[in-house]
């Protein structure tokens, strides 16, 4: 692809606005027909600047990239304010698990919150789309493990696991409440607890 510069980032620009999901720099490559690569990944730093102050911008979480309503402004498209589904607190707490240890099974989600997880609390959080299911464990048993999604990353405006807060963080600006347990039990190595049969039937 013999393209000049300013054509390849119109061809980048206009591939991105027709994808139906988030696409790698690789991807978008071999969509314009085996592009070089590191000039398509150069387009795609000319438009994230080009479009950091507009209403839409170029954003990439996880290697892929995609176009997005400025945060500050996304509230001007919402002709019905979605009613927020609320976790129960054992849904945050395994949600912090998995998104700080992943990928983890249920036995070491257990492990760590110190009770049992009830199945139902896993599918909460994967039909939220938040996490998914990311394999086996390759010990006895084969038991399933769990990682965290594009879309958790997207919701929570992460572009990696890297952009995590830490505890300070989260203390600073007063957001760690009601996930404050849940945090330091990912933390600190808990003492053995007594099952609460209750935390999971919310």
């Amino acid at each position: 692809m013999s393209e000049k510069p300013d054509d390849l980032v119109r061809a980048v620009e206009a591939t991105l606005f027709a994808a139906e999901e988030a696409m790698s720099a690789e991807a978008i490559a071999g969509h314009l027909g085996d592009a070089d690569i590191s000039a398509v990944r150069e387009a795609l730093r000319a438009l994230e600047a080009h479009y950091a102050d507009r209403g839409v911008q170029l954003v990439e979480r996880s290697r892929k990239w995609h176009f997005q309503t400025a945060s500050d402004l996304a509230h001007l498209l919402r002709r019905e304010r979605e009613q927020v589904r609320r976790l129960s607190r054992a849904a945050t707490e395994v949600l912090a698990i998995i998104a700080y240890h992943e990928p983890v099974s249920r036995a070491e989600i257990e492990s760590i919150r110190g009770v049992q997880t009830s199945g139902g609390t896993l599918d909460v959080l994967m039909e939220a789309g938040w996490v998914r299911v990311a394999g086996r464990r390759e010990v006895p048993g084969r038991p399933t493990i769990y990682a965290t999604t594009p879309e958790f990353l997207q919701h929570f405006g992460l572009s990696s696991r890297r952009d995590l807060p830490g505890l300070d963080e989260l203390r600073a600006s007063g957001m760690l409440d009601p996930v404050d347990e849940a945090y330091e039990a990912m933390m600190e190595t808990p003492e053995p607890a007594e099952t609460e049969a209750a935390d999971d039937e919310e």
